[in-house]
């Protein structure tokens, strides 16, 4: 059973995630379009990350309240909305409007976790949030595939195909998807809830590592097409060919992050990440020559981000009480997702300033040094005034 409903969520995320990122590979042909400044351009690719944000800490709390299996339904459903208005938009203040609302579907992250957490035992959450993970790679799925049916389809017809999809797996997840019977509705009113998660320092602590995390790995996938267009003049459909590719191996790695977590500690792999992301960052500055060593950066950029967004769910999976873990785990998401909200807008301002990338690279390469250096301290933090266990094995 827990394989199951571990499966049904992994799917319904990938979906939903797919959805949130429509209109990320398309960003070239809106451009050309509607004739879009670069700011204007990563607005646009932005924008429906700030709703997957901030809208993560209501559906978490609702998680808490109704349950993974009413909230996955609730969110696919809802979702089909903003994906039909936005595949009907035809100008810049339309996409805006309805692009804020396709964030909805991104905020399926925070019904997952808290879902998926009570099925497994606490040693094999950090296995169990890794690979519920994988559903991650809805935006590797619409980096490679939607340009590609858009241009069999039409933007319209292919939008349409996403809201049956999605319309399909609100029913599967109803019919199929169960509680776990470890799993009890929260009882108190939201806003103390928030309050209490907001008083715990592993929230907090959570929530700085995610926003690099799983923020720059969002910022990537989002933004990643617009980058190699203006840098390496690669084709839409290449872009999304090579975005696909970063994003399967930020996938790929966060189950992996999930599972050495539960093996050496959440703690080193988080360091092993952010170091990593730090080194990447820098020889991109460089804006080095496409494939190799450019593409190979970018994978192994991917990589080490897909380990630390493994490594950070692995952590809280062991610092906070299941009952919680959907109202931190929204807060949480909402700061990673916050975190891949701000880089392509900063990426943007600083393509228009000087045509290349390189500044927004090094202040990439400062903020996972920052970030890694907080995560050693908390890993001291652990040791000196955890219980035994817990710093066993946080780190």
């Amino acid at each position: 059973m827990n394989a199951r409903n571990l499966t049904l969520a992994t799917i319904a995320f990938a979906l939903t995630f797919w959805a949130w990122n429509l209109i990320g590979p398309l960003s070239s042909s809106y451009t050309k379009q509607l004739d879009l400044s670069p700011g204007q351009q990563s607005l646009l690719v932005a924008t429906p990350v700030l709703v997957g944000s901030l809208g993560r800490i209501p559906v978490g709390v609702l998680t808490d309240k109704f349950g993974g299996r009413f909230m996955f339904t609730v969110v696919c459903f809802v979702s089909i909305i903003p994906v039909l208005l936005v595949g009907w938009s035809n100008s810049f203040a339309a996409l805006i409007i309805w692009g804020f609302f396709l964030g909805i579907p991104g905020t399926s992250f925070a019904v997952g976790v808290p879902f998926v957490n009570s099925w497994f035992e606490p040693a094999r959450r950090g296995f169990a949030t890794g690979m519920f993970g994988l559903g991650m790679g809805g935006t590797a799925a619409s980096a490679l595939l939607t340009p590609r049916l858009v241009d069999h389809l039409g933007r319209a017809q292919t939008h349409m195909l996403m809201a049956v999809a999605l319309a399909a797996m609100g029913v599967i997840m109803w019919l199929m998807a169960r509680n776990s019977p470890r799993w009890q509705p929260a009882t108190e009113p939201a806003l103390p809830r928030i309050m209490d998660a907001l008083k715990q320092k592993a929230t907090w602590q959570g929530s700085i590592l995610y926003a690099l995390a799983f923020g720059g790995f969002v910022a990537f996938s989002t933004y990643l097409p617009t980058v190699l267009r203006n840098v390496y003049e690669f084709s839409q459909s290449e872009a999304g060919l090579r975005t696909a590719g970063f994003s399967i191996a930020g996938v790929l790695a966060r189950p992996l992050g999930g599972t050495l977590s539960d093996k050496i500690g959440p703690i080193r792999v988080l360091v092993i990440s952010f170091a990593g992301a730090a080194v990447m960052a820098i020889v991109l500055a460089f804006e080095p020559r496409p494939e190799i060593p450019a593409g190979l950066s970018l994978i192994l950029m991917a990589f080490f981000l897909g380990l630390g967004t493994g490594g950070v769910f692995a952590l809280i999976a062991k610092l906070v009480d299941p009952a919680r873990v959907g109202t931190v785990t929204g807060l949480v998401g909402a700061a990673g997702g916050l975190g891949g909200y701000f880089p392509p807008l900063v990426m943007g301002a600083v393509y228009s300033a000087s045509e290349e990338y390189t500044f927004g690279y090094i202040l990439l390469a400062l903020t996972a040094v920052a970030v890694l250096l907080f995560t050693l301290r908390i890993g001291r933090d652990l040791r000196r005034n955890a219980e035994p266990e817990v710093a066993k094995i946080s780190y």
